[in-house]
């Protein structure tokens, strides 16, 4: 080991990672800390990392690409990791990870360390992208084999080590945050039956102090993209900020949940995303227009393996980048508008219209019946159900269980 790229924060894990490196290995270090819309005064980080004695401190801007090129990929996709989740620090990683790994090449590096713990889904991801983007970078995950077990113990080393961190024992759990989301895990979350605590929320209103009129909202898509807000262009950075704002106030965009990490391991999360909650909510309500029928139920297959992708840290490999060119295929029919209801917590598309929508009001209606032959349905349903007169008449003994007992 002869130079090695921290990913550094500023916060607990890191900034006690940072004083074990220098004495464990006694090599140059350089900190690197990547904007992805966090809301942190980055100079701050720059100076606290200096301060502790690194060789130098990054601090790029990366919240440009982290939109345009993650999150509304994911938002195309309709990413939904269990249903549940928007992945807002999965798709993060690779984002972050490539910028890592460019600055510890042009640094001259040879090591990149980060700040994951052995039971997260960080160390996966992190891992994963150097493999795919420069196999010549060594990793050194210290949560793996230090001496420390615990946060707990971190902060303990901490004020050992006169470490300025925000962490306390009474309030323990960890926090990520860009700009699209907040996540919070582990400490008082971690029993799933408690209900997170109000005070932790630090983004959006609750639903309960969120105001009693509700507001409406107009997405712009332009082959699948978010392109406008309310009438207004804005580039991706600038809406995805807007929506945030708007949603927040509204109390949307919360999620609690237990997920399943892709060592094994099930784990709680508390997140806020109000603004991509929008965007997920428009982008459905605008493919429902416009995608045809089997393409879109075709996507929604491809969708979910492409979450699991994300999810578990697969954002440059192979098959990743072969089913986003699939959504970005489907979405090429995509544009069109979309007005959303935000109400206490809510986000209700009430609204949907595009240039080239498929929806045909004429045929869809039940006061017209003169767009097809009716008699044309009957001759559908019974070749349609060919094979299941065929299944009744050769498995008696089993359609018997299929009815409702006497």
């Amino acid at each position: 080991m002869k130079k090695i790229l921290l990913a550094y924060s500023g916060g607990l894990d890191t900034s006690c990672m940072l004083q074990w490196l220098k004495d464990k290995y006694a090599v140059p270090i350089v900190a690197y800390c990547a904007d992805v819309g966090q809301n942190e005064d980055l100079k701050l980080v720059e100076q606290k990392a200096l301060a502790a004695g690194v060789e130098k401190c990054i601090i790029e801007d990366l919240k440009d690409s982290f939109v345009k090129d993650y999150i509304f990929p994911a938002v195309k996709a309709n990413a939904l990791y269990e249903g549940i989740y928007l992945m807002g620090t999965a798709l993060a990683r690779p984002c972050i990870a490539s910028g890592m790994v460019t600055a510890a090449l042009k640094e001259g590096c040879d090591t990149i360390v980060h700040g994951a713990t052995g039971k997260g889904n960080d160390q996966v991801r992190f891992e994963l992208a150097v493999k795919a983007l420069a196999p010549e970078l060594s990793v050194v995950a210290p949560w793996r084999n230090w001496e420390f077990d615990s946060r707990t113990a971190l902060i303990d080393y901490a004020e050992k080590n006169g470490i300025p961190v925000g962490a306390t024992k009474e309030k323990p759990y960890s926090m990520d945050a860009n700009i699209m989301h907040i996540s919070y895990e582990g400490g008082i979350l971690e029993d799933p039956w408690l209900e997170a605590p109000q005070d932790m929320f630090t983004w959006t209103k609750s639903p309960e102090s969120a105001p009693d009129t509700a507001e409406y909202v107009v997405v712009d898509f332009a082959a699948g993209e978010p392109v406008a807000l309310n009438g207004k262009k804005l580039n991706p950075v600038d809406l995805l900020t807007e929506l945030n704002q708007i949603a927040a106030g509204h109390g949307v965009g919360r999620v609690d949940c237990v997920e399943n990490r892709y060592i094994g391991i099930k784990s709680r999360g508390v997140y806020e995303t109000p603004g991509v909650t929008v965007l997920m909510a428009a982008h459905r309500a605008v493919e429902s227009i416009t995608i045809d029928k089997e393409v879109a139920h075709l996507k929604d297959s491809v969708g979910q393996q492409l979450s699991l992708l994300i999810y578990n840290g697969y954002w440059f490999a192979p098959e990743r980048q072969l089913l986003q060119n699939l959504i970005d295929q489907s979405q090429l029919s995509v544009t069109g508008s979309v007005k959303v209801k935000l109400f206490k917590g809510c986000a209700s598309v009430v609204g949907r219209k595009a240039p080239n929508s498929l929806y045909d009001e004429k045929v869809s209606s039940f006061e017209s019946m003169n767009e097809f032959l009716p008699s044309d349905a009957g001759g559908f349903i019974n070749i349609s159900g060919l094979r299941l007169t065929a299944w009744s008449k050769n498995n008696a003994s089993l359609k018997k269980s299929l009815l409702p007992s006497a």
